[in-house]
């Protein structure tokens, strides 16, 4: 049964991120958590980016992923408008190649959290885990989606480590 209402709202400045925040997307859908991607921008659309973030809640979300690069304010602007979880990912890419997406996302006044992954693809899936694991607190049908997606890597690792096991005899 699908839900209605998306869960995690995934949000990027730019569609230049779309291959990167699709990676989200993507753990998204294999955890079945309900989810809504945006483009919005914190210096293009300011008013529209405070619309969207304001309006999070009532729209039934209850965690942000928010993927920005460059000056990478996105995730903070979005954070200030809301008091939901709010997961920053920075983009790959520009003259410091994501680190300084990096460095704005993580500097975040005390105050105005943004819980902030790596860099690029690996940060994007990362954070839809961590979405996931805080709905699971609340939700066990996610948490045992999320058990078994843990097993399945698991699972993963130990067949191509027997793939690969053979021994050589002199």
């Amino acid at each position: 049964m699908a839900e209605s209402r998306p869960r995690v709202a995934i949000i990027m400045g730019s569609d230049s991120d779309l291959p990167t925040m699709s990676e989200t997307a993507k753990i998204l859908d294999e955890l079945g958590i309900s989810h809504v991607m945006r483009i919005s921008s914190a210096h293009r659309t300011p008013k529209m980016t405070a619309a969207l973030a304001e309006g999070l809640e009532d729209a039934g979300v209850e965690v942000a992923i928010v993927g920005a690069g460059l000056a990478a304010h996105l995730p903070g602007v979005v954070a200030s408008f809301t008091t939901l979880p709010v997961i920053g990912v920075p983009m790959g890419g520009g003259g410091l190649q994501g680190l300084d997406a990096l460095y704005s996302i993580v500097q975040m006044p005390a105050g105005i959290p943004v819980a902030t992954m790596s860099i690029g693809k690996h940060g994007a899936k990362n954070a839809a885990i961590l979405a996931a694991q805080i709905l699971a607190l609340n939700d066990t049908a996610v948490r045992e989606r999320l058990r078994a997606f843990r097993a399945a890597q698991t699972q993963a690792v130990e067949e191509k480590d027997l793939s690969l096991i053979h021994i050589s005899e002199p």
